[in-house]
């Protein structure tokens, strides 16, 4: 999810370009710079979901939170401060009550520092893209091995 034209909004949307550069088997990766609702459309038929999101809390700019999505609620905080009117926090929470989130959904948010106009990601949340990345594909193949019939 983001915004290429908001600065560090653009953070899920860089995350997501670099994991298919990785051209991972049987990985699908989707960019959405839309708001959250399009996003049970998306995740429907999946059998793990990861969405990569900015946000602001309060936390150190370019500091990286994961959330277990699909096991349990998504942290209050999380909903004030969202980059998009319906964000990716309403849009899990609206699909646990109507018993349609995908059996895995990973949420990483990466705390941003800057969401005014721009296209450059700010040096701190920069910084957060690899590591985010790497942490992503790990949940990926450890999903993958987890799945194979043994």
């Amino acid at each position: 999810m983001g915004n290429t034209y908001r600065s560090d909004d653009a953070v899920g949307l860089i995350a997501a370009r670099r994991i298919e550069e990785k051209g991972l088997p049987g990985v699908k990766v989707l960019r959405e710079s839309g708001e959250g609702a399009i996003l049970m459309d998306l995740w429907k038929d999946a059998d793990a979901v990861i969405i990569f999101d900015t946000f602001q809390a309060g936390a150190e700019p370019g500091s990286i939170h994961r959330f277990e999505a699909g096991a349990q609620p998504m942290p209050e905080d999380y909903f004030h401060y969202s980059t998009h009117l319906f964000g990716v926090a309403e849009a899990v929470e609206l699909a646990r009550v109507l018993g349609q989130l995908p059996p895995r959904l990973i949420v990483y948010g990466i705390n941003a520092k800057e969401l005014a106009p721009g296209s450059n990601l700010s040096p701190e949340v920069e910084k957060a893209v690899p590591e985010v990345v790497e942490r992503a594909v790990r949940e990926i193949n450890a999903f993958r091995t987890a799945k194979r019939p043994h």
